[in-house]
């Protein structure tokens, strides 16, 4: 084997391990929400006492990126992973023996405070070790493996609570983020950080965070990827009230449905590093985004001439997610573009928990606001890609790529 071609297969390599590091989340997510019932019954309470666990996982997610960012920076990419990896394992076997909800809660949140180092280290490694006219390609490639995880991860929940129970569950996240351990300590390239310890004081990191914040461009990105992250959550929300509450779709039915949308959202990822071999990021991103305005048009005009049919739904969620598919991984290369290795950690960690705090703010006004129709989707979807126009006057922010 030449060297160029072992070089091309460590970084296949790379990437693969990277796009697992980023399904962490979903499969965390998506892989025990089927055990809901069963762990209310197992452990003497009810399904919305058992909900509380996912609050609390949203709260560590977000928190938790804002930790590892100036650890990222300071003491490099691999060294926080693993320690993150660690107390993600950890956290999983201590689920898995709880004895009541309330010790559920309470580690599900230790839970994502390890999970979320994956996340956070993932852009920053695609922004370290990819120039920026592959990087938008690369996060298509890592948005394949999270589109994939919420088509596999509930029928795998439900299979593992049906035939051994809901505690085997965690015992499969602790054993999958062992193999993820040793692919982070044999595959992962050392990259180092700039070793300034006085960073991690809270003063600091702060000065960092502002830092990044200034940076021309970032903060209007950030906020157009946070609308898409929102639009995604209100349909992550919405989709089980109203297909299976408002069309009374079986829960067998909803989850081949759900299933059948991600597989729009990974077809859309995969389109986009196709089209991106022979377009330019910006012309990409620009046709993508007005598309998806066409498509949230086209869905607000039939929820009010019509009565809204089921396919209608599905058809304009399934073209939704397609958009995003595209959007997703290029406003994410553009965010991650202006910051080289000493900033790159902090970046990465503001953008998601910013766009966690987004996607939960969304799903909790759907929660509110759900009234029996199909409105808090027609609506809140279709706001939210309308918020993202400000992604259309990203010229008029040039940047400047820190070697």
């Amino acid at each position: 084997m030449s060297a160029h071609t072992e070089i091309r297969t460590n970084m296949r390599l790379v990437v693969i391990l990277l796009g697992v590091l980023t399904a962490i989340g979903p499969l965390t997510i998506d892989t025990y929400l089927p055990a809901f019932t069963a762990i209310a019954a197992d452990l003497h309470t009810d399904v919305a006492t058992v909900s509380l666990s996912m609050s609390s996982y949203f709260i560590g997610i977000a928190v938790g990126q804002l930790i590892y960012g100036p650890l990222l920076d300071v003491f490099g990419r691999k060294g926080p992973l693993v320690y993150g990896l660690v107390l993600y394992i950890l956290a999983s076997l201590g689920c898995a023996l709880s004895y009541n909800v309330e010790w559920l809660i309470g580690l599900r949140l230790v839970l994502a405070l390890g999970g979320c180092a994956g996340m956070v280290a993932a852009r920053a490694v695609v922004r370290d070790l990819f120039p920026l006219h592959e990087t938008a390609r690369v996060f298509s490639s890592l948005m394949l493996v999270m589109g994939l995880a919420p088509i596999v991860a509930p029928t795998l929940g439900g299979l593992i609570v049906a035939s051994l129970g809901w505690r085997y569950i965690f015992f499969l996240m602790g054993g999958s983020a062992v193999v993820m351990l040793a692919g982070v300590w044999w595959i992962l390239p050392a990259i180092p950080g700039h070793g300034r310890r006085e960073a991690l004081h809270p003063r600091s990191a702060l000065r960092d965070y502002l830092a990044v914040l200034a940076v021309p461009g970032f903060t209007l990105r950030m906020v157009t990827g946070s609308f898409y992250i929102a639009g995604l959550f209100i349909y992550l929300t919405a989709s089980p009230l109203i297909f299976m509450d408002m069309f009374g779709m079986s829960g067998p039915h909803y989850g081949w449905t759900m299933g059948g949308n991600a597989l729009a959202l990974v077809i859309g990822s995969q389109v986009n590093a196709r089209l991106l071999k022979r377009f330019s990021l910006g012309g990409v991103l620009w046709r993508s985004n007005l598309l998806l305005l066409a498509v949230s048009a086209l869905f607000v005009l039939g929820a009010i001439l019509v009565p809204v049919p089921l396919w209608m739904v599905l058809v304009f969620a399934a073209l939704y997610l397609f958009c995003l598919g595209f959007l997703l991984p290029d406003v994410t290369a553009l965010i991650m573009e202006p910051f080289g290795r000493e900033q790159a950690g902090s970046a990465s960690a503001l953008l998601g928990a910013v766009q966690m705090m987004a996607g939960a703010l969304a799903a909790a006004l759907v929660s509110w606001g759900y009234d029996g129709t199909v409105a808090v989707m027609a609506i809140g979807m279709p706001v939210c890609a309308l918020g993202s126009v400000g992604l259309l006057w990203r010229e008029r922010y040039p940047v400047r790529v820190q070697d």
